[in-house]
């Protein structure tokens, strides 16, 4: 951790634990206070316009969103580093899916205000920031049909026909306009008070993006279930279009991303992203 202590000389570190790793980056608690992550991206340049892009952007967002967001404190765009006090909260991964149906609205609620607030930054105002994701739905659906190819003799036979005649179904329409948006707000990067279950922030921005405003509440839907997905449409639908198309594509991209957590967890031997695969193929895929 020198990068750490030569940035803040006060610090004494006394403990270094691994908080999680992903395909873009590798993250560490030091002293149980300071997160510190580096990025995986080989190519020194890249590496480092890679930081000081997402502390601008962490700056745009700490002003828009309703929950707390990393404050950097610490930032070495040549080593791919940055640092930022531990936030309030939990990851909602590590709790499991909410005993009631209650907690589960309020939650999505919650993160269905904070899209709500993301959507409505101008594009002009994150521009060079952040690039369009802007992927059709029809391609969507090519990359799922492959992830299933690739994963079927390990999904439960009982699934297998519900997502087969999805696969054969036209996908819905694509997006009338872009929005920015977090783009990964599964449950591993929403925060909560294991307490109370309010959200008290939203980690890893890394994969910020203009890209479609169903987008975000398909992963709701993907991890919290029908009750979240109902109610991040009504906080959103005034915002954008109709709460039929939003809802529609809202559930197209949650299918489509429950089989590519699978395929991940598989590939990877991550236990939890399989597990949480199932889970959801229960909901998303019913015999």
């Amino acid at each position: 951790m020198d990068v750490v202590t030569a940035h803040l000389p006060g610090l004494r570190v006394h403990s270094v634990e691994l908080l999680g790793e992903g395909l873009d980056n590798t993250a560490y608690l030091v002293n149980d206070e300071l997160v510190v992550r580096f990025s995986k991206e080989s190519d020194p340049t890249d590496r480092a316009a890679r930081i000081v892009r997402e502390v601008a952007l962490l700056a745009v967002v700490a002003d828009v969103c309703p929950v707390s967001v990393p404050a950097p404190t610490v930032v070495a765009p040549d080593l791919g580093c940055l640092a930022y006090p531990k936030l309030p909260g939990v990851p909602l991964a590590d709790l499991g899916l909410p005993a009631d149906a209650a907690r589960a609205a309020a939650i999505a609620a919650s993160l269905g205000d904070l899209l709500a607030s993301l959507h409505a930054v101008p594009p002009e105002r994150v521009a060079g920031l952040v690039e369009p994701d802007d992927q059709p739905t029809s391609g969507w659906r090519e990359d799922a049909a492959a992830l299933y190819a690739a994963v079927a003799n390990a999904v439960p036979a009982h699934h297998r026909r519900s997502i087969e005649i999805f696969l054969a179904t036209p996908p819905p329409a694509d997006r009338a306009e872009l929005v920015f948006s977090h783009n990964d707000i599964g449950i591993e990067h929403v925060l909560v008070d294991p307490a109370t279950g309010l959200v008290t922030g939203v980690i890893d921005w890394s994969d910020a993006a203009l890209t479609d405003s169903a987008y975000g509440i398909g992963l709701l839907c993907r991890d919290l279930g029908d009750v979240a997905l109902t109610t991040a449409v009504d906080r959103l639908r005034h915002a954008h279009d109709q709460a039929f198309s939003l809802r529609e594509r809202a559930v197209f991209y949650a299918r489509c991303s429950v089989l590519e957590d699978f395929a991940y967890g598989l590939e990877t031997g991550r236990q939890t992203y399989t597990d949480r695969g199932l889970a959801a193929l229960n909901r998303l895929f019913p015999p």
